[in-house]
């Protein structure tokens, strides 16, 4: 594990000066791992531009723009007469099958879950027809709420046949929906996704801690096990300023 520097010092930074990607995003991208990773504590302040520029060989406008960069994802925050403040590394959850509960433990943080809804009953049309069973077949819809760190960052919709498995309120508090799918024999291992973007209303704001109109991720998947059977539907919402989905795309 890497070290936490002293307060407001920057570690190395290495830049490929013959790189097409731009010297501010290169500066930006190293500032977010090293957050993200402790060796910049949260609540940490960071060093000034001026010093920072100089540092790193690069010129002030170069660092204000990747500053400003993180300012805007929620990763720093600029307080007058403090400075620029280290506020929390943003979850980046990679595009792959695997569930919140899993990537947060994987990223060192500490999931929490607040079980808000958990009902047994037919499927509304449009889960029925996701999953691929007919509107008379039972499922458990559950709606979480699902914290990092103590910070609220997700509420969590989602539908699973009872003949698949039967949930427990203090086993959705206490473990992840997969994991509890992959004990019990069902695995997921291919899913469909779809992501996209809104903005709170106020009853979400509210359970987010955020604002009315706060940018939101929404995400809708259907997972199958391997024998090509709908396990899972999930609608889920995610705040914008703590979150995000990352791709690695080749040719």
């Amino acid at each position: 594990m890497e070290r936490s520097t002293p307060r407001g010092l920057v570690p190395e930074v290495a830049l490929d000066r013959s790189s097409p990607v731009p010297l501010y995003f290169q500066v930006a991208s190293r500032l977010q791992q090293l957050i993200e990773s402790g060796v910049m504590p949260v609540g940490g302040r960071l060093e000034n531009e001026v010093e920072l520029a100089d540092r790193l060989a690069v010129s002030r406008p170069t660092i204000r723009r990747a500053v400003q960069y993180l300012v805007e994802r929620g990763v720093l925050v600029r307080k007058r007469g403090v400075g620029t403040q280290i506020v929390h590394p943003k979850v980046r959850r990679p595009v792959e099958l695997s569930s919140l509960y899993d990537d947060l433990t994987k990223s060192g943080q500490t999931p929490r879950t607040e079980i808000r809804t958990l009902h047994v009953g037919a499927p509304a049309d449009h889960v029925a027809e996701a999953l691929g069973i007919g509107e008379d077949a039972e499922v458990t819809w559950i709606e979480r709420l699902r914290f990092a760190d103590g910070e609220p960052l997700a509420i969590m919709h989602n539908a699973v046949p009872v003949d698949v498995l039967p949930l427990r309120r203090e086993d959705l508090e206490e473990r992840g929906l997969y994991e509890l799918l992959r004990a019990a024999g069902y695995a997921p291992r291919m899913a469909n996704q779809v992501v996209g973007a809104r903005v709170a209303t106020s009853a979400e704001a509210r359970l987010l801690d955020d604002v009315r109109g706060a940018p939101l991720l929404t995400m809708t998947r259907t997972a199958w096990d391997a024998s090509g059977r709908a396990v899972e539907y999930g609608s889920h919402i995610y705040r914008a300023s703590r979150y995000s989905f990352e791709l690695t795309l080749s040719t």
